[in-house]
């Protein structure tokens, strides 16, 4: 079907149609930095002669008459904003919908003054002459320079990584390419951090080039930067566009120069500016190792090794923390990682009582003293413009300042002495992941490799006490919070017992209940024995971490302002399982007590426990039919998610294993009204809260406990399956030993280090996906084990 028009109808500027696109020069924070934000249709505007609207669409004929094609709806939902700096400034079209074009490195940032000899600003060598470079952005010409340098020094090889996350632009500036990137009205000084799931640097450069293209063409080919935003006398500068080629990305001024050096490589390895790399990360740079043979102890691998060449904004931090990985790197391949008698270089020794996640590495490795020294001694020969242990140390005084002060900004100094804390520690595990996997040409990722060590994959969590507090310090600065105000009485029993919440399982002398009071422990132990219980010994189990004290009748927590000691969840399996054999050895008519803040969420999945190991010693009740469920969700409302089902699929018996946990949920959930859920059924509830949430922090709070309450329900599987395969040996090893020895080696740890609802989302958009961030984000604040419902 054709079109035809007149070239006597209207006649419309080229800018015409986004003039009723524009929104007025507001910088609305709703923007979100994505890749998607603009898909614009390339608009040939300079021989654009009429736009004429049809039933079929609007058309565009140019003046020789030899083109037309349509306008889709793509150009015509384009949300093109304006924006300035000032009111002396001139309104200009913003990239991504709100960024300005600053430019990218200024003089005072060379404090080693190399820019103008080297060709790049702090372009410097590691001490002790391995061949480890870092710098700052250079331009294109320098970047030409920077080689040159490289290749009359000798360096036959070299591997060069950019390891900036944030976007950066390059516009042409006479014979140059001078870089850029986008910056925020509100932080104009720093860089984009988080561009958000799925959104690649490199795919972001693509668009905001066309963008910047597009929009040169509705501004008479040009296109306005930023040269000095602290005094914009004289701002914004004019850059001529007239087509593509006048903007680089990242990967053609890093890459073109390189076309005729095919022993030049270059890679995009993106780091964060503060705390540690992530396991994909440190993934990316293994990858890059497994392809470079030269780098890897290969029979045939003759020669020096490569020059690295690591690259962010000022050549400081980024560009330091890649030294350090390439310098651990070297020393392996040299062998000096692994002769103690290498003489260390002088490193500032770090107080080590004030690391207890250190610490726990030493005791838990057996070569761990002379890994962190190695990690030591490569800080250190990299500690010419940044070094890594003084950051520590430096954040470690700022934190006891800030507590001894008891300042407002502590939250902040805290968050920063963590990430400090967790770079030089995750340094450490790579060097221990290197002395295991360089030999074997990296056979396993650092990412598997870590799944198959979750003793230190579950090291980072310790990561939330970043220093010693002393008792006075809880006093002073925790507070006091009166139990019955975060713990309702759901269950209607503290009438008739004094305890909120009071439940027994049936058939089972196993109970569970909120804090109790002083008084409620006297009615409930009077209860349990009875004339009609006649219970002759019973074990109350406390759940709680917390400090609980106890005045006028009512019990109070002592909360503390930052991350709560949660213990480790696997050995709370472990000591509840041997006090269980324990008493019924003593006396087979034991009862059983749990209980929590709220006799809820602890509670619940210790009197679980204590169900699945009653019928382990005594016998198993018989389990009926599968039920049929015939609701909305009902395969969730049955368990039956798919990362579960990949449990259930590597686990021996697993099918008969989850029916013997689902039986014991249902048997601990009897005695609940139809307003209470649990376990399986409150994992797709709360779900479903945090997709309809309001606010941000609501849903990442609910979406995290989700999965928090999904992880949950997989422990209580495995720990099923544990009852069944190491029962004939009496259960001699441990839970949390055989969740190291066995369910790990099967890849346990890599279905949780991938955990969510790829049938309902993607895993991958999820931060909380990863066991690190989930781990992590648990312990940085005590509502989250504080809260729950019945599980």
């Amino acid at each position: 079907m054709g079109t035809t028009a007149s070239t006597a109808q209207q006649t419309v500027s080229a800018s015409a149609p986004f003039e009723g696109l524009q929104d007025g020069g507001s910088m609305d924070g709703r923007h979100s930095l994505s890749v998607h934000s603009f898909q614009t249709t390339g608009l040939h505007n300079s021989k654009a002669k009429s736009i004429i609207p049809n039933k079929v669409a609007p058309v565009v004929i140019t003046y020789n008459c030899k083109e037309e094609f349509q306008i889709h709806d793509e150009l015509l939902k384009a949300h093109y904003t304006l924006g300035r700096l000032s009111d002396a400034t001139p309104e200009h079209y913003l990239v991504q919908g709100r960024y300005f074009l600053v430019r990218d490195v200024t003089e005072k940032m060379d404090t080693l003054g190399t820019l103008q000899s080297c060709g790049a600003p702090n372009f410097r060598q590691v001490q002790g002459g391995l061949a480890v470079f870092g710098m700052g952005q250079p331009s294109l010409s320098g970047f030409r320079q920077v080689l040159q340098k490289l290749q009359k020094d000798g360096h036959r090889e070299c591997v060069i990584f950019c390891v900036r996350e944030e976007p950066v632009l390059f516009l042409r500036a006479a014979e140059d390419f001078i870089p850029y990137t986008p910056r925020d009205k509100q932080n104009l000084h720093e860089n984009l951090q988080g561009l958000g799931p799925g959104v690649q640097a490199e795919r972001l450069e693509l668009a905001i080039r066309k963008e910047i293209h597009d929009f040169a063409q509705l501004s008479e080919n040009k296109y306005y930067v930023y040269h000095n935003t602290e005094d914009l006398r004289g701002e914004p500068h004019a850059v001529a566009i007239r087509g593509e080629d006048d903007v680089h990305v990242t990967e053609e001024v890093f890459k073109r120069p390189l076309f005729l050096q095919p022993s030049y490589r270059y890679h995009r390895l993106p780091l964060p500016e503060q705390g540690a790399p992530l396991e994909t990360q440190f993934d990316a740079f293994v990858s890059v190792l497994r392809e470079t043979p030269s780098l890897l102890l290969l029979q045939d691998a003759h020669g020096p090794p490569p020059a690295l060449l690591f690259s962010c904004q000022t050549g400081v931090g980024r560009a330091s923390l890649g030294m350090v990985l390439g310098t651990l790197l070297l020393f392996h391949r040299g062998g000096t990682a692994l002769r103690p008698e290498a003489a260390p270089m002088k490193t500032k020794p770090l107080s080590m009582e004030q690391l207890e996640v250190v610490q726990s590495f030493l005791h838990m490795v057996p070569e761990g003293r002379r890994m962190v020294e190695e990690v030591d001694r490569a800080i250190a020969a990299c500690a010419e413009l940044h070094d890594l242990k003084e950051v520590v140390l430096g954040s470690q005084r700022e934190l006891e300042g800030s507590r001894a002060q008891g300042s407002s900004s502590q939250h902040g100094v805290q968050q920063r002495a963590l990430q400090s804390l967790e770079r030089y520690f995750y340094l450490i595990l790579f060097n221990y992941y290197l002395h295991e996997q360089y030999p074997l040409a990296f056979a396993l990722s650092f990412s598997r490799w870590l799944c198959v060590h979750p003793e230190l994959y579950r090291l980072p969590v310790i990561l939330s006490s970043a220093g010693p507090v002393a008792p006075k310090d809880l006093i002073a600065l925790g507070s006091l919070v009166a139990d019955d105000l975060v713990s309702p009485d759901a269950l209607s029993t503290i009438r008739e017992m004094d305890v909120a919440n009071f439940r027994r399982v049936p058939r089972l002398p196993i109970y569970g209940m909120a804090q109790p009071s002083a008084k409620a422990l006297g009615s409930v132990l009077a209860y349990l024995t009875d004339s009609k219980r006649k219970l002759q010994q019973v074990m109350w189990v406390n759940l709680r971490e917390e400090a609980v004290l106890e005045c006028d009748g009512r019990t109070h927590s002592l909360r503390w302002p930052g991350p709560p000691m949660a213990p480790d969840q696997l050995e709370d399996f472990d000591r509840l399982l041997g006090a269980l054999q324990a008493a019924l050895a003593k006396d087979p008519g034991t009862g059983f007590v749990f209980s929590c803040l709220s006799g809820q969420g602890r509670t619940t999945t210790a009197m679980v426990v204590a169900v699945l190991a009653f019928w382990h010693i005594r016998g198993f009740p018989e389990v009926g039919e599968e039920e049929l469920v015939s609701v909305p969700d009902a395969k969730f409302t049955k368990g039956e998610f798919e990362v579960v089902m990949k449990v259930v699929q590597l686990l021996p018996d697993g099918h008969r294993v989850k029916r013997e946990v689902d039986a014991a949920l249902d048997t601990v959930s009897e005695t609940m009204t139809p307003m209470h859920y649990h376990l399986r059924e409150i994992i797709i509830c709360t779900f479903r809260q945090a997709k309809a949430a309001k606010s941000e922090q609501e849903a990442r709070r609910l979406r995290l406990r989700s999965l928090q309450y999904l992880e949950r329900y997989i422990c209580l599987v495995l720990f099923s399956a544990y009852l069944h395969l190491e029962k004939a040996g009496s259960w001699q090893r441990p839970f949390s030993a055989w969740m190291r020895e066995v369910a790990a080696k099967a890849g346990i740890y890599e279905i949780l280090n991938q955990l969510g609802f790829p049938e309902l989302e993607s895993v991958e958009d999820q931060p909380f996906s990863r066991l690190r961030c989930r781990w992590q984000e648990q312990n940085r604040g005590p509502e989250l084990s504080a809260s729950g419902d019945f599980l």
